[in-house]
């Protein structure tokens, strides 16, 4: 499994990627915050730094960081195993890596702390002040490689 630099061309994926992994695993948000979260989401990946995965044949997950911060890691909700891989390479860019997950996502605070995060805090909402509280957390180190885990 080899994490790529993505281009500009790869933003469409990486949006379908984000809906899909959402709808899967967001369903705590109103139609209407969902709505204007896609339309903020599909402007904002065009101009980030993009880091996919592949399963050989197109894109199956990406991450965004943001200096430390991992700002995005999706996976298409239809494979498994590819968000270890972009988790792995975040620490591999930023050794102290942070991250904020959703407390109503299902999977998220458990894939993190699987792998070395621990918890620094919490916030009532998301950056946009709605109502979806946020997990912060640190990347700690487990004493082994973040690839070598399994979830």
């Amino acid at each position: 499994m080899k994490v790529r630099r993505g281009t500009p061309a790869d933003a469409p994926r990486a949006l379908e990627i984000w809906r899909d992994a959402v709808d899967a695993t967001h369903g705590f948000l109103t139609p209407e915050d969902r709505a204007e979260i896609d339309a903020m989401v599909a402007d904002w990946l065009p101009t980030v730094e993009l880091w996919l995965v592949d399963d050989g044949e197109r894109a199956v997950g990406f991450l965004v960081m943001d200096g430390e911060m991992i700002d995005a890691l999706f996976v298409d909700p239809a494979v498994y195993g590819y968000g270890t891989a972009l988790l792995s390479h975040a620490v591999a860019l930023s050794p102290h890596a942070t991250v904020d997950a959703s407390e109503q996502a299902s999977n998220a605070l458990a894939f993190y702390e699987a792998r070395g995060f621990v918890r620094t805090g919490r916030s009532e909402t998301d950056p946009q002040g709605r109502p979806y509280p946020l997990i912060h957390l640190k990347y700690a180190g487990t004493g082994r490689s973040i690839s070598r885990l399994t979830f």
